[in-house]
């Protein structure tokens, strides 16, 4: 419950409330694409779409388990992944600057908002609101493949199969390393990783291991020789694919920097202050109960 509190208010500070990075997507403004997982019910789907609140115009394409396997077989469990794909997205694109804003409801246990967005800028996928839900506790990888699925059909771009497959397994690796330091704190190190490679252009796996032993090194994190590889090979694929590396280096410090600027705005400090005034009243009722 702490946790889901903590990941819900470091979403509405850094994300909801003032997100910005570029746009490079054809789609218009306002329009909506919506995957539905290939084996939900009727009844499931029609209470997905009343969930989404679903726009009679929105566009509609399907999500199969096979397409799961295809773009995560090789970086996670088939187990994890199932037999069934449930979990469904929609996206609404924004204006240009707005920023990418992902809300998943609670039956998504394994991939986060930060997970979401971070593999997102990876692959270019920008301004848009994005809804990621399921009727039954689900991984959340049938609405991953749809995210990117979905961005093609609408915008007649298409991501390259090498760069989907390693937005996907960036993500699971990073999902791996917050299981054993906490997410926000694996997002960091991911983030520093990123910034680096923008900052020296590694031409080498050697180059992209030092560059991933220094990171790791220096935030004191343990991590077994299999792990640091598995890191290196992720960054060793994300180097050698078409990605802008200052683009995204400079959407992840946007991203920080708004974040900052907020919170030393008078909204910023209201909201705090608010959020202050929360905590002592929730102290205030827990004391109660000691009496």
């Amino acid at each position: 419950m702490y946790k889901k509190f903590i990941n819900i208010f470091l979403l509405m500070v850094l994300l909801t409330a003032f997100a910005t990075v570029p746009v490079n997507a054809d789609a218009a403004v306002g329009d909506t694409i919506i995957s539905l997982g290939d084996n939900l019910t009727e009844n499931e789907k029609q209470a997905i779409l009343a969930e989404f609140r679903a726009p009679e115009n929105a566009q509609m394409i399907v999500t199969t388990n096979a397409e799961e396997h295809k773009y995560l077989g090789d970086v996670i469990p088939a187990s994890r992944i199932g037999n069934n794909a449930i979990s469904s997205i929609m996206i609404t694109y924004t204006e240009k600057g707005s920023g990418l804003r992902v809300e998943t409801s609670d039956k998504i246990t394994y991939i986060t908002d930060e997970n979401y967005i971070n593999a997102l800028i990876t692959v270019g996928i920008e301004d848009a609101d994005i809804k990621v839900t399921s009727p039954r506790n689900a991984s959340g990888t049938a609405a991953l493949t749809g995210i990117m699925k979905a961005y093609e059909v609408s915008t007649g771009e298409i991501i390259d199969d090498e760069l989907k497959k390693a937005a996907n397994e960036e993500i699971i690796r990073t999902v791996e390393l917050g299981e054993q330091i906490g997410n926000e704190r694996a997002i960091e190190v991911i983030n520093e990783i990123k910034k680096e490679i923008a900052k020296k252009n590694p031409q080498s796996t050697d180059e992209i291991k030092e560059i991933v032993n220094n990171i790791v090194n220096n935030n004191n994190i343990n991590l077994s020789e299999e792990q640091i590889q598995q890191l290196v090979s992720l960054f060793d694929k994300l180097k050698n694919l078409d990605i802008d590396w200052n683009k995204v280096s400079n959407q992840i410090s946007n991203i920080g920097n708004k974040a900052a600027e907020f919170l030393s705005s008078e909204q910023g400090q209201g909201f705090l202050q608010r959020l202050k005034q929360f905590f002592n009243a929730l102290i205030d009722w827990i004391a109660s109960f000691a009496k």
